[in-house]
């Protein structure tokens, strides 16, 4: 049915792999938790949610936001972690500093991340994919000083890697020396993401964790619908660090995943449709 090695299940009543999304939710159903959520399930994990913000969004874009409170946040990641316990968690649209703050401490505190047990992928969400912001400008040093430096793998794509690193990806050179500076501000591996540089007919994306580069390569799929892309790969990502993939493996297993729901994706509303996983589950 799909070329794509999908994760081993649980049997029917025992308990599946625990995973955390800390992310905002999408009322349009296509990015953010929504998108998390799908992934996670269908790929037979038990996925548990912090909240940290309620985007008003469809297909044509965001119209507004509310941010949940940063103790609320970090109450809902420590109330799950100290009774159900994860295997990896992953962030999305994060909103603000004082939740990237709170998220962090969050982190610390509970043993996730970088150096510890339970895998961190952090992807760091600025904007929507039609330029709608989603992180305030004055959040983006403590993006860089106190969550990245915490993330197993940090995942931006093209537009967030230049908020970020200051550096414009064009070609094969500047997204070396983009993941080399996402690796030097304290992320073990650092993923440049290329689906969004549009010169070939390929979608490379390049890891890096300070010694070697690995290059993940795939034709790319023609689609006005990508709605959820980085959400998507960044949670499959966590789906497999969760099943103690190695991250390079992980990677290669998330781009897998998600250029599947690439071809498989459908219109929605009067703008840009979500990748879809639910292919996973359809019938021939």
């Amino acid at each position: 049915m799909t070329d794509v090695p999908l994760l081993p299940t649980a049997a029917p009543g025992s308990t599946p792999i625990r995973v955390m999304t800390i992310a905002g939710s999408d009322s349009g159903g296509g990015a953010g938790i929504q998108a998390d959520l799908r992934t996670f399930a269908l790929l037979g994990l038990h996925a548990c949610v912090a909240v940290t913000a309620v985007t008003v969004q469809n297909s044509l874009g965001v119209s507004g936001f509310q941010e949940i409170t940063p103790d609320v946040v970090a109450a809902q990641m420590r109330c799950v972690i100290d009774d159900i316990g994860i295997g990896a968690a992953k962030t999305g649209m994060l909103a603000s500093a004082p939740i990237i703050d709170a998220v962090a401490a969050q982190c610390r505190e509970s043993g996730l991340g970088r150096g510890s047990d339970v895998p961190l992928v952090v992807d760091p969400v600025c904007a929507s994919m039609h330029g709608d912001p989603l992180l305030a400008t004055e959040a983006l040093d403590t993006l860089r000083d106190t969550l990245i430096p915490l993330a197993t793998v940090v995942t931006p794509n093209l537009d967030e890697v230049r908020l970020i690193t200051g550096i414009d990806v064009v070609d094969d050179a500047t997204q070396r020396d983009a993941a080399r500076v996402l690796h030097g501000l304290g992320a073990q591996w650092a993923l440049v993401k290329g689906g969004h540089l549009r010169s070939s007919d390929r979608s490379t994306d390049l890891l890096y964790d300070g010694t070697e580069f690995h290059e993940f390569d795939h034709v790319r799929i023609d689609t006005p619908h990508d709605h959820g892309a980085g959400d998507t790969l960044a949670a499959a990502i966590t789906a497999a660090l969760a099943h103690s993939y190695s991250v390079p493996d992980a990677v290669a297993f998330a781009k897998s995943w998600v250029s599947k729901g690439l071809a498989a994706a459908y219109p929605l509303g009067a703008g840009h449709g979500p990748v879809n996983p639910l292919w996973r589950v359809s019938r021939p």
